[in-house]
């Protein structure tokens, strides 16, 4: 029988994508879980004071592999890697009911400092204060930011109020010298980068 293994961070976000997007069968989503149970409880350096049985609720086994996505992520130049971070708020935001606006706060060298939930709206828009954004900025000493927020409606094209957000906050962040790098909008499992589109 092979070593189990602790999961890299490509095999952590694949299977957490594929169980989050419902694009599988009820026989392959137990054995995806049983894989994220076994590299977990391997994993035990990120995990520290639990315990990781094999009668963890599916729920709490996600959300703790959630949870350890996260810390690497935060020592990840997000330049190097653009595709962990996206993929991290896709899983973070992908199964919201309504809108919530987030905020990836990263250093001078793009590391991720943290990311903070800011606002959460309805099921079909958000209200976004530019000048509540800036303050989290300045106070977590960020030099960069990427922002996301979701689409309950499944939608992930960006409508016009969302791009003069974007141009706002780009603007008013500019003026205290931190960069926005990108905004994701993420609807069910799929996203669109602001960066990408050249909307930024």
């Amino acid at each position: 029988m092979a070593q189990a293994k602790k999961l890299s961070d490509r095999e952590l976000r694949t299977l957490l994508l594929t169980l989050a997007t419902g694009r599988h069968t009820a026989r392959s989503r137990g054995s995806m879980l049983n894989s994220l149970r076994t590299g977990l409880r391997v994993d035990d350096s990120v995990v520290p004071n639990r315990t990781l049985s094999s009668g963890t609720s599916d729920d709490a086994l996600i959300e703790q592999a959630l949870a350890i996505l996260a810390r690497r992520i935060y020592a990840t130049d997000t330049l190097a890697a653009p595709g962990a971070v996206r993929d991290y708020l896709r899983l973070l935001l992908a199964g919201r009911e309504h809108e919530v606006f987030v905020a990836v706060l990263l250093d001078a060298q793009n590391r991720v400092l943290s990311c903070e939930e800011l606002f959460r709206g309805t099921l079909t828009q958000t209200s976004v204060y530019p000048r509540e954004v800036v303050k989290v900025a300045l106070a977590a000493n960020a030099g960069a930011v990427i922002f996301a927020h979701n689409h309950p409606s499944g939608v992930s094209e960006p409508s016009r109020a969302d791009e003069l957000l974007t141009q706002q906050l780009k603007s008013a962040l500019a003026l205290v010298d931190i960069k926005v790098l990108d905004h994701f909008v993420v609807a069910g499992g799929e996203s669109m980068s602001f960066s990408e589109r050249g909307l930024l």
